[in-house]
Order: C-alpha cells, then structure tokens, then sequence
C-alpha cells in the first residue's frame, strides 16, 4: 500500500475536486495506498480558498501541515534567491516524520526547490502532453493558442530541478479541432495573443473551451495514475517508458 502525502495550495474548487476524487477512489479500494497528510503552503485565514481546502480536508479526517509561504517569504533576512530553498528545508523536516512513500503535487502552486526533490519522490499533474508548453494552465493554454495547436494533453510526470521537465510517467491526449472548436479558432482569425488577451482575455470562447477539455481528464488521469502505480503496473523510475492512457481517459467517457 502507497503511503502517499499531498501538497496543495488549495485556492478552489479544482483542488477540493482532486482530493475528495482521489479520496473516494481509495475508499472504493481503485487505489491502494493511504493520504497520510496533506500540506499547504498557505495558514488558515490566509486566504477563504484554502480554507475550504482545509475544512474539506479535516472532515476527510486527514492531518493537515500548513506553513505559510507568504510569511516565511516576507520574514526572510537571507538572500532573495535563497528563501524558497530554506523554506522547502523547513516543510522537509516537518512532513519527514509521515515517512511518504510518493508525494502528489495537485494544485500546488509553488515551484520546490531541487533540495525537497532529493529527498521525496513527488509526482505533479500538468495540464498539457509531454513536449507541451511550460508553465501555469493560463499559460499553457495561451501558448497553445499562439501556435495555433491541434492537440493539448495532460501528463502527470516526476518532479525535478527542471520545471515541467521531469520525466512522464503518465499522460492523455484530446484533439482541440474538429466541430466542437473549429467555430471558435474561425472567431479569432489571425489575432495575436496579446490582442486577445487585451479584450476578451480568459473569457475568450476558444480559451474557455481548450481548458473545458483538459480540466475533464485531469481527475480521470490522476485516478488511473495512482492506481497503476499502488498496484505495481506501472514504475516511477526516470527509465521507463511514459504510459499513454489516452484510450482509457476517453472510454470512461463513453461508459460513464
């Protein structure tokens, strides 16, 4: 059984939806391994997103580890470039103790540093396929738009030094052409990014939907994911081959 521990920022609804999914499905036995606690880099009254993060997580009946990063970030006397290292030494001493066998990123929005990374195998979901653009999902999705792109994904990869660079364990691919978006990549022509996000911005339709599908197979692969790995289909070693999972993303959605 995977002794997991779980890192979020919690700011809304996706990040409640991540945990009480995955909750549920070890429930039902789908994955087997234990969430022995759940850490936050935000305080209770930070911020209400994260705390209904925390109520959720506290009637899950998880241990909740909070640390403020916002406050040791402020507090910091040391070089600037040095505080998210000290900080992540501080969050590694206090979940040392649970012991974590794996640690899932899921909606954590801090960048760890290389040191926790040695120390912890972390895995996090990212919302686009492997060789897809970098960065935040508000990134990703403007990127894709500016390459005018025919395909997105998502892929759950091991976490290193190299932001959304570590290697792929898991992944899906959608299509973002086709009935469902052509109207929509027609309606912005040959408008640059910078125009679109000087009108319309995230209200933009095409951004709107391109992000409708991604959203759709994060839970799905993160489940598959955590499955395969509790039940020793599939490996975390840098070595193996990523597992494309797109098939059975998509037939859960013709069965559900």
């Amino acid at each position: 059984m995977l002794n997991l521990g779980w890192f979020s920022t919690g700011r809304g609804l996706g990040s409640r939806a991540l945990l009480s999914t995955v909750h549920q499905a070890i429930a039902d036995g789908r994955i087997k391994a234990r969430i022995s606690f759940v850490f936050s880099n935000r305080a209770p009254g930070e911020h209400e997103g994260s705390d209904r993060f925390f109520a959720l997580a506290n009637s899950l009946g998880f241990t909740v580890v909070h640390h403020s990063s916002r406050t040791f970030r402020r507090q910091w006397t040391g070089a600037p470039s040095q505080w998210r290292s000290a900080y992540d030494a501080e969050v590694s001493d206090l979940i040392a103790p649970f012991s974590p066998d794996l640690c899932v990123l899921a909606g954590y929005m801090l960048i760890v540093s290389p040191e926790i990374c040695r120390k912890f195998s972390m895995i996090n979901l990212h919302p686009a396929a492997p060789h897809g653009p970098d960065g935040t999902w508000q990134d990703v999705i403007w990127q894709l738009i500016d390459q005018r792109a025919t395909h997105s994904g998502v892929k759950i990869h091991l976490v290193t030094k190299e932001l959304d660079r570590g290697p792929t364990i898991t992944y899906c691919q959608y299509s973002i052409r086709g009935k469902d978006f052509d109207h929509h990549w027609n309606a912005i022509g040959e408008a640059s990014v910078t125009d679109l996000q000087n009108t319309l911005g995230e209200d933009l339709p095409l951004f709107q939907a391109i992000r409708a599908e991604g959203v759709k197979r994060e839970l799905p692969l993160l489940v598959e994911t955590l499955a395969a790995l509790s039940q020793g289909a599939i490996s975390l070693s840098p070595d193996s081959p990523p597992q494309d999972l797109t098939s059975k993303i998509e037939g859960s959605f013709r069965t559900a």
